[in-house]
């Protein structure tokens, strides 16, 4: 049993490592998987991990992007470190509205719509939503090239396309990217900034995650360590390299392969649930 289950998290912890940084949404990938490689645990554990996971592919952009997020790298002068205390303080802005909205909705969102069918509609819905701005976007010059312009008033507003993540489907990177293309970045700038702006966000969820399962009477037994290291380390290797692939895809192309893929991969699944219904 053990075995299996290590297997089933290596799988998912490949699923989260690629759709984490992508845009076509790692906590809707991990749902739809369930439907196909269910872990052989409670469902409170199984709700958990899918959530925890994320810690894994997390640690990627912390060890990758380590120097530029270190205020206190012995590398930076005075300026650049008060550029990346600045960077800092707008990510804790870009936080609040889901620290503010978010977080009263979590367990209505958990019942409501952590299931099969709102996700598939999300991965279409939002595969529309990309391949229009990309289109709307196609001959515009971005306003912002750098992330040291990027404001305290963007970061708020992109903020708030990140609430449209709390539906399972959407995508935080794909929403917050969407957000920051919308309101004048480019694509380089956008995607590095919710990639940042990961950090607290998946850090909160997950502990938030943790607390709830452990408040319901729930424990980790060593089955259950084991299979959820094992499903963060692997997000966190196959993150490396999809963070990788990502930043250097978007330096020659858009991201309508993603719309594409997600309203493909989202019809496909409505069929799916009307052949199982």
């Amino acid at each position: 049993m053990l075995i299996a289950n290590i297997f089933k998290a290596i799988i998912l912890g490949i699923v989260e490592g690629i759709t984490e940084w992508l845009p076509i949404s790692s906590t809707g990938h991990l749902i739809l998987a369930d439907e196909f490689i269910r872990l052989n645990m409670s469902p409170a554990f199984i709700e958990m991990f899918n959530v925890v996971i994320q810690l894994g592919a997390i640690l990627a952009v912390v060890v990758l992007f380590f120097s530029k997020l270190n205020p206190f790298a012995p590398s930076k002068n005075h300026k650049e470190r008060q550029e990346t205390w600045t960077l800092w303080f707008k990510v804790i802005i870009a936080c609040l509205p889901a620290a503010v909205i978010g977080l009263p909705l979590d367990d209505f969102l958990d019942e409501h719509f952590h299931k099969f069918l709102p996700v598939a509609i999300m991965l279409i819905v939002y595969g529309i939503a990309f391949i229009v701005v990309e289109r709307m976007n196609k001959n515009k010059t971005p306003k912002c090239t750098n992330l040291n312009d990027f404001t305290y008033k963007a970061a708020l507003i992109v903020g708030g396309f990140q609430l449209l993540s709390l539906i399972p489907g959407t995508s935080r990177s794909g929403a917050t990217i969407l957000g920051a293309i919308i309101i004048g970045s480019s694509r380089y700038v956008a995607t590095e900034f919710s990639f940042f702006l990961g950090i607290p966000v998946m850090f909160g969820a997950s502990g938030l995650k943790i607390v709830k399962f452990l408040m319901h009477g729930n424990t980790f037994g060593a089955s259950e360590i084991i299979v959820l290291l094992v499903g963060m380390v692997t997000a966190f290797v196959v993150s490396i390299i999809a963070i990788k692939f990502l930043l250097d895809y978007i330096k020659r192309n858009d991201f309508t392969v993603f719309g594409w893929y997600r309203i493909v991969l989202g019809i496909i699944l409505i069929g799916y649930w009307l052949i199982t219904m």
